[in-house]
């Protein structure tokens, strides 16, 4: 079944969509003259903002992840933070804690001090440098959007978006970070090394006298404004059972799985990954000017989606066969069918 896109969004929203494409042009263009290269790994963090998710990228040290963050940020009016993630990084560190204070009638009472994660840009820098009970501080902001300091839940200011950076767990010093939190992520994104051309001009822009200052282009109403035209965009239903599918064929138990996937798979994705799809299929969809998600939106957004939500086996191992290659060989047959 196919959708008339047209009759389906509201005459305002086709403009919003046409408007939001200028808008995300014009961002990229801002990161661009401060970040050589990398436009996927841009325009992937650009869905997971206007999606409303949290991305984690991936990639060895000097690759201009936090350099990316940053200026993401400052393109944006909105409160931004940067944690530090080390082996000695406490939860209260994160989520903030009471302290006792002196008052100027000179009463002792505890006041509460919030901590870096109250902010609508988190970057969490090196997150699998902490341990897992550190770790674990991220996930009830992450899906809640709120935290719970000494029995109090306090609410954070949306949006509310975390941007977390990884080094590869091969590295020494660095903690696995635990399904549970892997899950809480849309997108792993991961972050190549630039092309040789692409380095000489980082290498010209980097180690002259300053980075250019970039234009401030949305602010926090108007990413919510977005975030919210991004959930209107229609979704046919041949989509939706699209997106399911691929998902059940990540599961090695269930009946959809092929042959070949089984004893490659120790864990498939579970439905958050199936509605990760269809946001990320709105967003892509919306960023490149489309009225209704598209079967390529979905499997543009599969990889980042599902490889890190697929656990592989050690047969999988020997055979030199990573997540992100079995979630590749499940596109090329899907699109054959």
């Amino acid at each position: 079944m196919t959708v008339d896109s047209h009759q389906e969004l509201a005459a305002s929203d086709v403009e919003a969509i046409d408007q939001l494409r200028v808008t995300l042009d014009q961002l990229r263009a801002e990161l661009g003259k401060a970040v050589i290269g990398q436009a996927e790994v841009i325009d992937e963090l650009l869905m997971c903002l206007v999606a409303r998710g949290h991305a984690l990228l991936m990639g060895v040290p000097g690759l201009a992840k936090t350099l990316l963050v940053s200026k993401l940020s400052e393109c944006l009016s909105l409160d931004f933070s940067r944690i530090q993630f080390t082996p000695d990084l406490m939860p209260m560190d994160i989520t903030g804690t009471d302290i006792l204070q002196e008052t100027p009638g000179g009463e002792r009472r505890f006041e509460f001090v919030s901590g870096p994660i109250f902010a609508n840009i988190v970057l969490a820098d090196e997150i699998n440098r902490a341990p897992a009970k550190t770790q674990a501080a991220m996930l009830e902001a992450m899906q809640e959007h709120r935290v719970t300091v000494l029995g109090r839940t306090l609410t954070l200011d949306a949006p509310f978006f975390v941007l977390a950076t990884q080094n590869p767990v091969e590295q020494e010093g660095t903690y696995p970070l635990p399904e549970a939190q892997l899950d809480r992520f849309m997108f792993l994104i991961d972050v190549d090394y630039p092309s040789e051309e692409e380095e000489v001009q980082i290498a010209r822009l980097t180690t002259g006298s300053a980075l250019p200052t970039l234009a401030k282009l949305l602010d926090g109403p108007s990413v919510l404004q977005i975030q919210e035209l991004v959930r209107r965009v229609p979704v046919p239903d041949h989509v939706y059972d699209y997106a399911v599918r691929l998902v059940r064929q990540t599961r090695p138990d269930g009946g959809s799985a092929p042959d070949w996937l089984k004893p490659l798979v120790a864990w498939g994705a579970g439905p958050r990954a199936v509605q990760y799809l269809i946001l990320g299929g709105k967003a892509r969809a919306a960023m490149s000017g489309a009225y209704a998600v598209r079967i390529e939106d979905i499997q543009s957004v599969a990889p980042p989606v599902l490889k890190h939500r697929v656990l592989t086996t050690f047969a999988a191992e020997a055979e030199g066969m990573t997540s992100g290659a079995i979630v590749t060989r499940l596109l090329a047959e899907s699109s054959q069918v």
